[in-house]
């Protein structure tokens, strides 16, 4: 009876034993899995915490690439934020420009640059900026952006205050002969438009005066609509008085107020 009890004692202890073993592995394993939830949270929480450290560096003190890709919106405060595949009703057809070659002036500040206008190329842009110019749109709006980083040089146009306001009722696409390299070389007229949005342009449009580099975006990059032919010298003159000061020491208002006198196309 004695031995009999001992072996029963010794059994019911090899159970209690393989039972807690069971549990510990049990806790391990759930240790494990909460282990690794945390650190899943942990990386996404890291990389949203990357992200937005990167998008507010890109906002207040870039390096020239980062800003060329962060700041490259070429947009208006109070553009659209909601993108939308059509054109506003009193956009022109793009067959009133398509084929076509529009020459002209764009006068700024009582300097004058010629300029001519693709309809060939960018039968669409071409045709609202007649539009526009035919019926004097442009006269006494405003230049109320320049860039005047190394690789990153424009003057941008078309606003109706020093602002950068822009009607965002009027809005129209879709991007046409957007460079592929993301290279504007100087002298190149291009459309302004809503970040990441091929249908967000609007009135606004931009002189490049010196070579730039503006990576495209998720919806490509800018159409080109035509280019200077004389006077891009007006340009480089008021880009060379600078800027006004501000956050951003290669992006902002220029120093002197510009306004648009006319804009002519034949």
């Amino acid at each position: 009876m004695a031995t009999r009890s001992r072996d029963d004692r010794e059994a019911k202890r090899r159970i209690r034993q393989m039972e807690a073993k069971r549990a510990l592995r049990q806790e391990q394993g759930k240790r494990r899995k909460r282990d690794n939830t945390i650190a899943i949270g942990a990386g996404a929480a890291a990389v949203i915490l990357a992200v937005v450290l990167q998008l507010t560096v890109f906002s207040s003190n870039p390096t020239e690439a980062e800003f060329a890709a962060a700041e490259a919106g070429l947009s208006s405060p109070s553009a659209s934020p909601s993108a939308s595949a059509s054109n506003s009703p009193d956009v022109p057809s793009p067959d009133t420009a398509a084929g076509k070659t529009f020459t002209g002036e764009l006068a700024l500040n009582g300097g004058v640059v010629g300029i001519e206008l693709n309809g060939t190329a960018a039968p669409q842009a071409a045709a609202v900026f007649k539009s526009l110019s035919d019926a004097g749109y442009y006269n006494g709006k405003f230049c109320h952006r320049l860039t005047t980083s190394e690789t990153f040089g424009l003057l941008q146009c078309g606003a109706t205050d020093e602002n950068g306001t822009d009607d965002p009722n009027y809005r129209w696409g879709p991007l046409e002969n957007a460079p592929a390299d993301n290279k504007y070389p100087a002298g190149t007229i291009a459309v302004a438009r809503t970040g990441n949005d091929a249908y967000g342009n609007g009135h606004q449009f931009f002189v490049v005066y010196k070579d730039t580099t503006i990576p495209a975006d998720t919806a490509g990059g800018y159409t080109v609509v035509g280019k200077v032919t004389s006077g891009l010298d007006v340009v480089t003159k008021i880009a060379a008085a600078g800027l006004k000061s501000g956050e951003n020491p290669n992006d902002g208002a220029p120093v002197a107020p510009v306004t648009i006198d006319s804009f002519s196309l034949k």
